[in-house]
């Protein structure tokens, strides 16, 4: 049997196909102006890249933004707070701190050795240092996302004053006129994002420090952040999915509670009906 997560964030939507042992199936598509649009799509191609029917998948979980938009696509809605620590969890065994940089937000998360959350912190009021805010200054200094990422690598970066998308803009635009070579503009937004990052955690964590997200997809700001933090910084091989993950972990979990409450009940003498799965949010 296989389960789902279905992580709907702001800028992407990831799924994952999970049959227990490990990941069948994986997608990332850009979200749009359709959160549920976006889900569809993902699941099409989800089951098309898994070569299986709908019908072979026992539980769904949604998590992200997005999340109260399928009410109709899966079977319980779960927070990404606790999707992402699932997911974590299961890839590190270990306690940890998470940095999660998003589309539109960063949290921090703290697992304990038990993979529970024992404390968060998230930036959803300001897109200073997300994703979009990365998307700004790579347009603002005509590069894509990929050549902004790699340029400042090895740079001297400049002060950058501001974090708000626009008053940084603004910035960037002036230090370019003022012939400020790109790559050392780059280094100082970069290492700009890493110092507020560092703000946001309550000391220097002792356990591992994981860093997933789109953001961690970029080289420079990785090197920045572990610069920064003094500490080198795991990042999963697919850093995006991990809420995704988790959520099909949760799915898991749940379908096999559903099986062994249904043969407990064959074994007591009764019909054995399966559950019907309960829609919840949480």
């Amino acid at each position: 049997m296989y389960t789902l997560g279905l992580d709907v964030g702001s800028t992407s939507t990831k799924g994952v196909l999970y049959d227990g042992e490990k990941i069948v199936a994986h997608v990332i598509i850009p979200t749009g102006w359709s959160p549920k649009e976006a889900a569809r799509e993902a699941l099409e191609r989800l089951w098309e890249r898994a070569q299986i029917d709908e019908e072979r998948v026992v539980y769904k979980v949604g998590t992200g933004y997005g999340r109260l938009s399928l009410k109709d696509m899966v079977d319980l809605a779960v927070t990404e707070i606790t999707c992402h620590a699932r997911g974590i969890f299961h890839l590190v065994r270990e306690a940890c701190t998470v940095i999660d940089i998003g589309g539109q937000d960063t949290k921090v998360i703290t697992i304990n050795q038990s993979g529970l959350v024992v404390d968060f912190v998230m930036n959803d009021k300001c897109a200073a240092g997300t994703g979009r805010f990365l998307e700004v200054m790579a347009h603002a200094l005509g590069l894509d996302i990929t050549d902004f990422s790699r340029m400042g690598l090895g740079a001297e970066p400049v002060e950058i004053n501001s974090m708000c998308t626009v008053f940084a803009e603004s910035e960037v635009i002036s230090l370019l006129a003022s012939g400020t070579p790109r790559e050392n503009i780059i280094a100082g937004l970069h290492r700009s994002i890493a110092k507020r990052i560092k703000g946001m955690l309550k000391g220097l964590p002792q356990g591992k420090i994981v860093f997933t997200g789109g953001g961690a997809k970029n080289e420079g700001l990785r090197r920045a952040l572990g610069a920064e933090l003094g500490r080198p910084l795991w990042v999963p091989e697919e850093p995006r999915i991990t809420g995704a993950l988790g959520a099909a972990l949760i799915a898991w979990e749940r379908a096999r509670g559903m099986e062994e409450a249904r043969r407990g009940r064959v074994g007591e003498g009764g019909q054995g009906r399966p559950d019907q799965a309960a829609t919840a949010r949480s």
